[in-house]
């Protein structure tokens, strides 16, 4: 039986991570938490801009870009994952310290 797409998202999200052995001292931690925050932001400016290219697609072609809305579910759990740093529900952190996946 194949996944569906929440079940592929799910497990992107939720499935193994594997957690590094040590955990970074608070003041480094607090280093990375300021570089992923400017992250998130400057990922929000991607979003905003492929939902408008996104948009224009579907005025012109009647469709989705199947690339362009692959390239935002990527970055939505790009996103998630630096949440689940950010708010210390994983010591996992996310690209480019880790694989993309």
């Amino acid at each position: 039986m194949a996944e569906s797409d929440e079940d592929k998202v799910s497990g992107r999200i939720h499935g193994e991570q594997f957690e590094p052995e040590t955990v970074d001292p608070i003041f480094l931690r607090l280093v990375y938490m300021l570089l992923i925050a400017f992250m998130i932001s400057m990922a929000q400016t991607v979003l905003g801009v492929a939902a408008v290219l996104q948009f224009i697609v579907m005025l012109i072609n009647k469709q989705p870009n199947e690339r362009l809305a692959d390239f935002g579910t990527d970055l939505g759990i790009w996103v998630a994952k630096a949440a689940r740093y950010q708010t210390a529900a994983s010591n996992v952190k996310p690209w480019p310290w880790t694989e993309l996946d």
